[in-house]
């Protein structure tokens, strides 16, 4: 085959490959956005009318998942974590909605104000976890606390620079930390759909799944710089990547949200048991 039979392939042409980038991008968002709205009705569901109520006991069930979740007569304690809890639900809610660009050209005065709450809950959400990791030491491990932490910091960072951008009127700039500050705030929530995901895949395939995989240990940072990596290379094919290197890109998007559909839906299952008060189990 010739270099112009080559070159006039579908898949060489660099609108083809820019529209299928596109898409894979669109098929990502709308499969995180269905999935944390989901997310966000278990927390709401969850932690919502125990925390009003005051029946933090009920919260005991995730030390199941390595958590601290209630602690007898800790009630500053119960009460942060309940509020870091909704916060995550809050930020799950209205996170995506800010990468919509459809949102952003017909709601400006919705998407600046949804924006500044995100602002705001993210930081109390940084700082909330800190509290939680190194004052009442909820984290499971070492690790997990460090992580925790190198995660809380990157949100604070990342939050700091889409502000300044936004008021500077930077919007290309201001965007992409935006993207950025999403990926890291929703870590938590990465966190659980990749493990359920990673449960679910090694089930079908018939390998047994211990709580101390290499890969579990590897997804408590994972939960966010894989998804921060992900997207550079997202900006780096879309801003100067040829054709090839656009369809690798787009694939790989194509193949972390049916990834993460998977894990979706397992920790759907999961979370409505909890709710219910059904019976719950783990590898392990």
């Amino acid at each position: 085959m010739t270099n112009t039979q080559v070159s006039a392939l579908p898949f060489s042409k660099p609108r083809f490959s820019e529209a299928v980038l596109t898409g894979a991008a669109g098929f990502w968002l709308a499969a995180a956005l269905i999935g944390q709205w989901a997310f966000f009705s278990y927390i709401a569901a969850f932690y919502g009318p125990n925390l009003v109520s005051g029946n933090f006991q009920a919260w005991a069930v995730l030390s199941k998942m390595g958590g601290t979740g209630y602690v007898a007569g800790d009630t500053a304690g119960n009460l942060t974590f309940g509020a870091h809890a909704l916060a995550a639900g809050i930020i799950a809610f209205g996170g995506a909605l800010q990468l919509m660009p459809w949102v952003r050209a017909r709601f400006p005065a919705f998407h600046r104000w949804n924006g500044r709450v995100f602002l705001l809950t993210v930081t109390g959400l940084s700082l909330s976890g800190f509290y939680l990791v190194w004052v009442r030491h909820s984290s499971p491990g070492p690790i997990s606390a460090i992580s925790t932490t190198v995660n809380g910091l990157l949100i604070l960072t990342f939050a700091a620079l889409a502000w300044r951008t936004a008021v500077a009127r930077n919007i290309a700039v201001h965007r992409r930390w935006a993207m950025r500050l999403y990926l890291v705030s929703n870590a938590q929530w990465f966190l659980r759909i990749g493990l359920f995901s990673y449960f679910i895949v090694n089930m079908a395939i018939g390998a047994k799944v211990k709580m101390s995989d290499p890969f579990l240990i590897f997804w408590t940072p994972g939960c966010y710089l894989v998804p921060l990596a992900v997207l550079e290379l997202y900006l780096r094919a879309k801003d100067s990547g040829g054709p090839a290197a656009r369809l690798a890109v787009a694939g790989g998007l194509i193949v972390a949200a049916l990834l993460m559909v998977i894990g979706i839906l397992a920790f759907s299952v999961f979370s409505l048991k909890i709710v219910t008060g059904a019976p719950l189990a783990l590898p392990g």
